[in-house]
Parts: structure tokens; C-alpha cells; sequence
């Protein structure tokens, strides 16, 4: 399964090592950033696939750099929990309207922010879940990294598990070839659009006996959509 990168923006040692130890523990990826600036920083490097956000932080405030990313097209969609001490109705307004999908007050206990984070995972990015999918015959497990087409096994290269894992998670929407390389590549790995195609034709092709590859369409001038029509 792919793991997801977690960004944890907190200056508090203390809680930033709590919160990189609880999200380790649940088989996730902890990037550490103690204020905003350094979350520029990885996120510029890298997208992240979720982020927990401190409202205080040294220099810009959580607040202010969520209104940030929302207001940037390659940031906007990254799922994000503001952390806060905060417990008035007012602040977890704002916090929300500043573009948090969740909000968790302190204390926190360790089981609670795991469940919203996974919760606001399958909400926002459901291709970082690790539940089981079943789609029109295909069924897809990412813990065992295991397919089945009509309840026979399909050998998959890890790219096409990536490629199938995200289009089960996303029936019915149109992604054009950048879409795709951002989402399962990655917005950080620079390959050539036309890779997509090659991954789609080794997709098809595993996907023939059963069947099946129909459910793979090309979208004529716009990309790729995968359809049970």
C-alpha cells in the first residue's frame, strides 16, 4: 500500500514528537515542520497528503497559512486538521472557513486525531485508504497489494496498482494525463505525459482476460475516465 505523508506542523517539541510517534505507529509517513515557513518548504518540495496544522504557531499562524494553501490551484485540495487550544464555537468557525476540513481541540488523545485522520483520508484523498474496494467484478486489496478480476488473481506492476487503486477510488471522473502523474506519481516526479499511456496500455492488457478492460475509457482531448457504463 502506498503509505501516506503526513505534514505535521506543530512548535511545541513535546506534542510534535507525540503526534510523529502516534502517526508513525499507524503505518503513516510523520514530516516535521515546527512553523510555516518550513511547511512552505516541504510542501514546495513535495504535496503532502494530509496535514495537521497547530492554529499557533511562531511567525505566520495556522490560520493564515491554510487560507495560503486554499488559495494556491496546486494546494488547494491537500486535506487539512487545525490543532488548537481554542475551544470557542467562533474560532472553530473560522478555523473552518479558513478551509480546515476537521478541527480537534487540546488535549487530544492519540486514538481520537487517528480516527479523524483517516476519517478526513477517506473523505478527501480515498486512495490513501487501506480498505478494500470492490468495482464491477474488480476487487482491490492495498494491505495485501493483491487484485482480482471475477474472483481470478491479475499480477499487476506496482504503477498499474497505483493507477487502478486510484481510478476505483475516483469512478466516473475525467483525469487528464498531468492529473494522473501528480495523483499517483506524484507532483514532485517529473516524467513525460505520454508514461501515462504506456501505464493505461499495461493496465488494459491485465485487465483483458477478465473482461474488464473496457472499464478503463479513453476520454478523446481530455484523458482518462474510469466508467462502469
Amino acid at each position: 500500500m502506498t503509505t501516506a505523508n503526513i505534514l505535521l506542523v506543530e512548535d511545541e517539541p513535546a506534542i510534535q514528537e507525540l503526534l510523529a510517534f502516534n502517526v508513525a505507529q499507524c503505518g503513516f509517513r510523520a514530516i516535521q515542520a515546527f512553523d510555516a515557513e518550513a511547511a512552505m518548504a516541504h510542501i514546495n518540495r513535495a504535496l503532502p497528503d494530509l496535514i495537521l496544522l497547530d492554529w499557533m504557531l511562531p511567525g505566520a499562524s495556522g490560520i493564515e497559512l491554510a487560507r495560503r494553501l486554499r488559495a494556491d490551484s496546486r494546494t488547494r485540495d491537500i486535506p487539512i486538521i487545525m490543532l488548537t487550544a481554542r475551544t470557542d464555537e467562533r474560532d472553530k468557525i473560522q478555523g473552518l472557513e479558513a478551509g480546515a476540513d476537521d478541527y480537534i481541540t487540546k488535549p487530544f488523545s492519540p486514538r481520537e486525531l487517528m480516527a479523524r485522520i483517516r476519517a478526513v483520508l477517506r473523505r478527501r484523498a480515498p486512495q490513501m485508504s487501506d480498505e478494500t474496494i470492490k468495482v464491477e467484478g474488480l476487487e482491490l486489496s492495498p494491505t495485501t497489494h493483491r487484485v482480482s478480476a471475477k474472483g481470478e488473481n491479475i499480477d499487476l506492476g506496482p504503477t498499474e496498482f497505483r493507477l487502478l487503486h486510484f481510478f476505483m477510488t475516483h469512478v466516473e471522473r475525467v483525469y487528464s494525463r498531468a492529473q494522473l502523474l501528480d495523483q499517483v506519481w506524484g507532483d514532485h516526479v517529473f516524467v513525460e505525459e505520454r508514461t501515462v499511456d504506456v501505464h493505461i496500455r499495461r493496465l488494459r492488457q491485465a485487465l483483458e482476460a477478465s473482461g474488464l478492460d473496457n472499464l478503463v475509457q479513453t476520454v478523446r482531448g481530455s484523458g482518462y475516465r474510469f466508467s462502469k457504463e
